[in-house]
């Protein structure tokens, strides 16, 4: 009998856990993002341009250094990259006077194309607690303001917490 209640006890925390984790949109929160369905986005993602250049998705999380994630063209977004721009050739999209109350971190979620290449270094970013590769920026252009989900239609974004990985 004691082992039958220990079973029950592990199911009932498994069934517990699952629960918790698939309402909460698997980081910290329910969806909070809207956008397409996943069909749709594949299929805009399979018929976009391509050329030399990436697809950047701004993620902006308070105190962090990264920029947001990187990824070819026609690539699924689980393929991308969270960089750190090297901006010693152009600036970042959101690089204005701190005096602007919209400056740092205002197109978060702006979806734009990307033009640069990799560094082949790694920064580490203590505020997240991650190596991240460096990205040497020379250009960008605006693609979608509001593009909605990154990863999932489950993704929740958080300014204070890292919620939203591949």
């Amino acid at each position: 009998m004691p082992n039958m209640k220990w079973s029950l006890l592990s199911v009932l925390c498994m069934v517990l856990c699952q629960c918790a984790s698939s309402s909460s949109g698997g980081y910290g929160g329910p969806p909070n993002m809207g956008g397409p369905t996943a069909q749709e986005r594949a299929a805009s993602i399979s018929s976009e341009a391509s050329g030399d250049f990436f697809y950047g998705r701004r993620y902006y999380v308070k105190k962090t250094r990264f920029w947001g994630y990187l990824r070819k063209p026609r690539e699924s977004a689980t393929k991308a990259k969270l960089v750190i721009f090297k901006e010693d050739r152009k600036y970042a999209p959101d690089r204005m006077s701190e005096a602007t109350s919209s400056g740092y971190g205002h197109d978060n979620n702006y979806e734009y194309k990307i033009r640069g290449n990799y560094t082949g270094e790694t920064a580490y970013d203590p505020n997240s607690n991650q190596f991240l590769p460096v990205f040497r920026l020379s250009g960008y252009e605006l693609v979608n303001r509001n593009p909605g989900w990154l990863f999932s239609p489950s993704d929740h974004y958080d300014p204070f917490s890292v919620t939203l990985r591949p």
